[in-house]
């Protein structure tokens, strides 16, 4: 019988093509170049390579890396994964040297590497895009500066605001989804490269020098956690999903807005479709398949979290399956983040139309409510006099700012003057002064900050 190390008859064809991870983790292959080139490099001070055979390993390996970018590169799915495809075709350019360079290290600490550095370099490609969309979101903020508009709760109008506010608010929370990612990527720069199968190995190399090559800040700690922890993508994967519920939060309202019910923006026809039937239409595809992708980042996210919650340590194939979902998602998430920054710069708000809906005295019931507690009056009572108010002019289908003096005199003796200061929708914006508020002067203090800060 011919035994070919442990077994002796070849993998089942149909187990090849269940099992094989190359059709998707070949796009390692940089990362996986990089760092064999600084394993090998370590091999030399440990003793198990010589100064020559590092360069003819080093020089092997670029030469596949400029094989693969050229496109002449040929996969093997017979060989699994893109780590045996690498190694198979430098031992052919080389020779026997190729089979020394897997001392020292295991396929388990090897990919664990790999998908360390391909996710450090994806949260820097997603971070780039996070602030495109932020400065796109500040230089429409800007440009309509001073439109003025209802905000909402419960899709109800409730207190007028301005759109740079309005925009400023998803400003504010990508900027969260950049801080996540930058903690993120601080944790997951650690390498696990040395950790061998589980246990390390008795062939010690300078882990410290391997790390450094590769741009990691520190050494992972525990042999058994480097090679079996997930927590880095699944951190980056929560991140990436959230950034995610933002933008579809973001499409929403853009979905709404471009109806004709609201009106209040105009999308340009380059980021928009028609209907094959209808050809009125003019449909905001970018916000609605964004929306829909959110669920699609949510899935990678639980797809990773169920493959790894039942694991014993260390390492166990099922880890296979961190890879795809980790970058369905990196992609989706950067095209997502670059359409939309495409998609608001060329979109048009429709000034007059955002006015009229902010000039509903309705807006101002709050004012009012201030005003009477300013007079001493408790806010508990005041609000139950405005809510009157409001039931009345609803009866007779007028304006709360068109109540007679003598209908407000009723309610309240506070209220027998002439009330048209409260209804003043530009003094009503200037008065929320308060750091945060929607006051022009705020908005400009925040304009102005994001302008310094997204410049930098």
């Amino acid at each position: 019988m011919m035994w070919k190390g442990r077994f002796s008859e070849q993998t089942a064809e149909l187990v090849v093509k269940y099992t094989e991870s190359i059709s998707y983790d070949r796009r390692l292959y940089a990362y996986d170049i990089a760092g064999s080139i600084a394993h090998a490099r370590a091999q030399v001070g440990a003793g198990t390579l010589s100064p020559d055979e590092f360069e003819l390993i080093e020089a092997g390996l670029l030469s596949i890396k400029e094989s693969i970018e050229a496109g002449e590169f040929t996969w093997s799915k017979e060989l699994e994964d893109v780590h045996m495809n690498i190694e198979s075709e430098l031992t052919k350019r080389i020779g026997p040297v190729g089979a020394k360079l897997h001392a020292a290290r295991s396929r388990n600490d090897q990919v664990a590497t790999d998908t360390r550095l391909y996710t450090r370099e994806a949260c820097e490609v997603i971070l780039d895009e996070i602030r495109n969309l932020q400065t796109a979101l500040v230089e429409k903020a800007t440009e309509y500066q001073d439109v003025v508009m209802p905000g909402y709760t419960h899709l109800q109008r409730g207190q007028p605001v301005s759109m740079a506010h309005h925009l400023l608010a998803y400003v504010e929370m990508l900027d969260r989804d950049a801080q996540r990612l930058e903690q993120a990527k601080t944790r997951l720069n650690v390498s696990p490269l040395g950790s061998g199968a589980l246990a390390g190995s008795t062939i010690c190399l300078d882990r410290e020098q391997v790390a450094h090559e590769l741009g990691f800040d520190s050494v992972s700690q525990n042999s058994m956690d480097a090679i079996a922890d997930r927590d880095y993508i699944l951190e980056v994967l929560f991140d990436i999903s959230l950034i995610g519920a933002h933008l579809s939060r973001l499409s929403e309202d853009l979905i709404l807005w471009s109806s004709a019910e609201f009106g209040f923006v105009v999308l340009a026809d380059a980021h928009t479709t028609g209907s094959s039937l209808m050809p009125q239409k003019k449909n905001p595809d970018i916000a609605e398949i964004t929306r829909g992708k959110t669920g699609r980042l949510y899935g990678s996210l639980i797809s990773v979290l169920t493959a790894v919650k039942g694991l014993p340590l260390t390492y166990n194939r099922d880890l296979q399956e961190d890879k795809e979902p980790l970058f369905d998602a990196v992609d989706t998430i950067v095209m997502a983040l670059a359409v939309n920054a495409e998609q608001m710069r060329g979109m048009t708000v429709m000034k007059e139309r955002c006015l009229i809906a902010a000039s509903d005295s309705m807006l101002l019931a709050t004012d009012l409510a201030d005003y009477l507690v300013r007079e001493g009056v408790a806010f508990r009572d005041a609000h139950e006099i405005v809510g009157s108010a409001v039931a009345i002019a609803i009866e007779q289908g007028v304006e709360l700012s068109s109540l007679p003096q003598s209908t407000w005199a009723e309610l309240h003796p506070v209220l027998d003057r002439d009330l048209s200061f409260i209804f003043n929708l530009k003094a009503a914006l200037e008065a929320r002064d308060n750091p945060g508020a929607p006051a022009p002067k705020q908005v400009a203090i925040q304009l102005a900050r994001w302008q310094e800060v997204l410049s930098e």
